[in-house]
């Protein structure tokens, strides 16, 4: 499936889910306001998701002058990929991850904590960087980051439904009555519906940017060493993150938090590394 039939699926889903609460909540009055809401919100969600999920991390830009290996390694990484510059962002937390967002290629952001800095050595951080390029360059940044914003959304009406179905339901036109059944319905569906928008965002693109990234570094054993520390550290320095957005990050932050995990778009890691060390084998031989 495409990124764009997959964005416009996503947006759709949305539209529906507002709409379907709307009627629950308001009836046919409820449905206008609602369907007017599902149109601000694709519109917010399609031109600002990328800068959502940034500022909900308290992510900042990084100028060159404060990091010029870190530049020099993506521009080279960009460069030999054929695709724009992409601008970079620091998480201010010792949590070492990293995620890649944007709406294309010529607004891509790659974001990194402070924490992937301090642990990985230059070929491993390579490998990392080259791995978040490589979801810019199978246009797949755009998929995730509304996912990550969809998803956020549904889990907030799955919050106005419980309140609606505990207050009532509000007014109702066709009958003047709520309808806190329905609400309450909706309040235990939502959470499913989101988690069926994580599952949306497919674990064969990690297993692409590995690919694509190991090719770009020309070491896939880098990317490999960097993952094994990655899950490591992730395990003893756990990342404040919502199970909404972990889906972005090249290793899940979730990992050890039971029901969080079923948001869990993330392959196995230790099959990811076996991937990578047998692509070395081969580019070894070849």
């Amino acid at each position: 499936m495409s990124p764009t039939l997959k964005t416009t699926l996503l947006l759709g889903a949305l539209t529906g889910l507002i709409v379907l609460f709307g009627d629950l909540f308001g009836g046919t009055t409820g449905m206008m306001w609602a369907f007017g809401l599902a149109a601000v919100m694709n519109f917010g969600s399609y031109w600002f998701s990328a800068k959502i999920v940034l500022m909900s991390y308290g992510a900042q830009p990084i100028e060159e002058h404060e990091a010029p290996e870190l530049y020099a390694i993506v521009r080279r990484l960009a460069q030999k990929a054929a695709i724009p510059m992409p601008r970079i962002y620091r998480i201010p937390t010792d949590a070492p991850n990293a995620f890649a967002t944007g709406r294309n290629p010529k607004h891509a952001v790659i974001a990194v904590t402070d924490g992937i800095l301090h642990i990985l050595n230059q070929q491993e951080l390579e490998g990392v960087l080259a791995h978040e390029l490589g979801h810019v360059f199978n246009r797949d940044i755009l998929v995730s980051t509304i996912a990550a914003t969809l998803a956020g959304a549904v889990m907030m009406l799955a919050r106005m439904a419980q309140f609606g179905a505990i207050v009532g339901g509000g007014r109702n036109d066709r009958d003047e009555r709520g309808n806190p059944l329905g609400l309450l319905l909706m309040a235990i569906l939502a959470p499913l519906a989101a988690m069926l928008i994580q599952m949306a965002v497919s674990r064969a693109r990690e297993y692409g940017a590995d690919d694509i990234g190991a090719r770009l570094c020309g070491n896939p054993e880098a990317l490999a060493s960097a993952l094994e520390k990655l899950a490591t550290a992730s395990g003893r320095i756990p990342l404040d993150a919502s199970p909404q957005t972990a889906h972005l990050f090249i290793v899940n932050p979730l990992t050890g938090r039971s029901f969080a995990n079923l948001f869990s778009t993330h392959p196995p890691i230790e099959e990811r590394i076996a991937r990578l060390r047998q692509m070395q084998l081969g580019f070894q031989s070849g």
